[in-house]
C-alpha cells in the first residue's frame, strides 16, 4: 500500500503543475494577443501625417528659399559641395522615377551656373532623401559618397528637405522649401 499512496501524491502533483503550466500558457497567450491588438491599433507614423512616397518627390522641383532651424545663416559657410547655400536658391532640380536626376544652378554674382548629374532615392522608413553627385563617367554602384537629409514633407505642389548641420553641439538644419516646376 505504501507505493499506492506515494504514485497517489505524484499524480497530485502532476495535476497541479498542469494547472498551473495550463495558466501560465494562458496567460501568456492572452499577454501576446493583446501586444498585437495595440500595435494594429497605433500610427504607423510619429506625426500622424502620410508617410512621404518616392512618387511625391519625382519630378521637376525648384528651389525658391532657404531658412535656416537653430542656426544662424553666417555659420553656414559652403553647402552640399557648393561654395554658399546662395548657389542653391532658384536652383531646378529634376527628379526622374528611375533615381537618375539632376540639378541646376543659376548664375549669380557669388555663383557659376552649373548643372549636376546625380542619382537620387527616399527611404520612407527613415523619411530621409539621398543623393549622390554623379560625374562624367561615374556609375551609381561605384560613387560611396553623398548626402543624406531630412525630408520633412512632399506633396503635388511644395516639398521641404532639411539638411542637418553640427551647431554648438546640437543639430541644426538648412531647410530647403521646394515648389513644383511648370514644366
Amino acid at each position: 500500500m505504501k507505493p499506492f499512496r506515494f504514485i497517489g501524491i505524484a499524480s497530485l502533483q502532476m495535476k497541479t503543475k498542469s494547472k498551473t503550466m495550463k495558466k501560465l500558457f494562458l496567460a501568456i497567450a492572452l499577454f501576446s494577443a493583446s501586444l498585437v491588438v495595440l500595435e494594429s491599433c497605433s500610427p504607423k507614423t510619429t506625426t500622424g501625417a502620410p508617410a512621404v512616397r518616392r512618387g511625391n518627390v519625382t519630378g521637376n522641383w525648384m528651389l525658391n528659399n532657404i531658412t535656416f532651424e537653430g542656426i544662424p545663416d553666417v555659420a553656414v559657410r559652403s553647402f552640399l559641395g557648393e561654395s554658399s547655400y546662395k548657389c542653391f536658391v532658384g536652383s531646378t532640380w529634376r527628379l526622374t522615377n528611375s533615381g537618375n536626376g539632376s540639378y541646376s544652378l543659376p548664375a549669380s554674382a557669388s555663383c557659376s551656373a552649373k548643372t549636376q548629374n546625380i542619382f537620387w532615392s527616399v527611404s520612407t522608413a527613415d523619411e530621409t532623401f539621398q543623393f549622390k553627385k554623379l560625374y562624367e563617367g561615374e556609375k551609381a554602384k561605384n560613387v560611396a559618397e553623398g548626402y543624406r537629409l531630412v525630408l520633412s514633407s512632399a506633396n503635388d505642389d511644395a516639398m521641404t528637405i532639411k539638411s542637418p548641420i553640427e551647431y554648438s553641439g546640437k543639430t541644426a538644419y538648412v531647410v530647403m522649401n521646394f515648389v513644383k516646376a511648370v514644366n
